[in-house]
């Protein structure tokens, strides 16, 4: 049984004696990776990437086009509705829905690319076959760049955390390791197969969320690991996290705050302390269930 104050006292202990090094990855991460997404506006946070419908607006594209105008009608007439209940919150409630948008978008990030396609289609509805490729052609620079980069660049950042609760003044150059070339194919497939399976279950939905938070613990177990088996890794994140989903979920929640005081610094208390501790408070959570997994299900069982 694992308790959230314990975590994050240790990942506080973590924090301060590797402070300003945890600051620089973590900015990268948010920089390259969208790990934190509401600490800056990244190339996977823009609007035309998140939204599937952003080629709808452009006007050069719409324009004296009859068939993009009766689209683009039905969308803003929907995007009207979405605005008349936004108009009657308050402005910290606007706030807080913008922040959770956010966090949501960064659970998917790894999925974002996947619009990029949908608006080649519209494109391609609209009869702007040039523009359409041209979107598709940089949603493959974007689906290589994640899998090829982005991701192993996650699973290092965890690295480094991993071997900063060890030792004091962790250096960067630990996360090198990702990178050989045999740790650097292995883990690219696995986090390749990860995100194909988190596409496939966010179609329904609440089976992604679900997903989401069973695959949780994969980029940790690459990280101690980096030439662990497919199956193995999946299996191992699997039990760590049946019966821990819900009280992860809770432990995200509690972070939630902290980005909103955040929200008052314009983002510059996530960089310099939020986004740190909250990479390392999960990676103590990694530490803590990598510890029993089995024995966990085998109460469980006997219960």
């Amino acid at each position: 049984m694992w308790k959230r104050k314990d975590l994050k006292s240790k990942a506080k202990i973590v924090v301060k004696k590797n402070y300003w090094t945890a600051i620089v990855v973590c900015f990268l991460l948010a920089l390259f990776t969208s790990e934190f997404g509401t600490s800056i506006v990244g190339i996977w946070q823009g609007e035309d990437t998140i939204d599937p419908n952003y080629v709808m607006r452009q006007e050069n594209i719409v324009e004296n086009n009859n068939m993009a105008e009766e689209k683009l009608d039905k969308m803003e007439e929907q995007e009207a509705k979405i605005e008349e209940k936004k108009s009657l919150l308050g402005e910290v409630e606007l706030r807080v829905l913008r922040l959770i948008e956010l966090n949501v978008n960064n659970l998917i990030k790894s999925e974002k690319y996947i619009f990029r396609v949908w608006d080649a289609i519209e494109l391609f509805g609209i009869r702007e076959t040039g523009l359409g490729v041209g979107v598709i052609l940089i949603a493959i620079i974007a689906l290589i760049y994640i899998i090829m980069l982005a991701e192993p660049f996650r699973v290092a950042g965890k690295k480094y955390f991993l071997k900063a609760r060890e030792e004091e003044n962790t250096k960067m150059g630990v996360m090198k390791e990702i990178f050989k070339k045999g740790n650097w194919k292995n883990v690219t497939k696995v986090m390749l197969i990860k995100n194909i399976y988190n596409i496939l279950w966010f179609l329904t939905i609440i089976g992604g969320i679900i997903k989401a938070y069973e695959y949780r613990m994969i980029p940790y177990i690459l990280a101690d690991n980096p030439k662990i088996g497919r199956k193995e890794a999946f299996k191992l994140s699997k039990e760590m996290m049946r019966h821990n989903k819900w009280k992860t979920f809770i432990l995200d929640i509690t972070f939630l705050l902290w980005k909103i005081l955040s929200l008052i610094t314009f983002g510059f208390l996530n960089i310099l302390y939020v986004n740190p501790y909250q990479a390392a408070t999960m990676v103590e959570l990694y530490e803590k269930l990598k510890d029993k997994p089995i024995e966990i299900d085998e109460k469980t069982d006997r219960e």
